[in-house]
């Protein structure tokens, strides 16, 4: 299965951080969620505007709960999920995780403050791909 990343999937992702963002109030300490999940032992970051191939299933990944403002009641537990190879990435660089029924979402380890170079390729090679398309 091919997956586009499209504005409508970024922007999901911009809300889901925005909402999350928003209960902090302003409060002193309050930050944002990351759209991050584990998975092996593992952090993965969300990664946008990338085209990849989805892959069998893993396993089970995590979403770690939200707990930007600091009161108990934002405590969570996790999340569970379904972990998806990437065709072209060893699991321990990306992953694809759904977070809604028709949606998934590539993640990757962050590689020295950045995105691996495997997953830089994927990148480069959607760039490259990409190509109006007649609506």
């Amino acid at each position: 299965m091919r997956v586009t990343l499209s504005s409508v999937m970024v922007m999901a992702v911009a809300v889901l951080t925005a909402a999350c963002s928003a209960q902090g109030g302003g409060e002193e300490g309050a930050g944002s969620c990351a759209f991050t999940a584990t998975y092996g032992g593992r952090t993965y970051t969300g990664v946008a505007n990338v085209d990849f191939t989805l892959g069998d299933a893993l396993g089970t990944a995590e979403f770690p709960p939200c707990d930007d403002t600091g009161r108990a009641d934002d405590a969570a537990v996790h999340e569970p999920t379904t972990a998806y190879a990437v065709d072209g990435l060893d699991p321990r660089v990306g992953i694809a995780v759904r977070y809604a029924p028709d949606e998934v979402m590539l993640l990757a380890v962050e590689s020295d403050g950045g995105l691996p170079l495997e997953v830089e390729k994927l990148n480069r090679n959607s760039t490259a791909s990409q190509s109006p398309k007649a609506g």
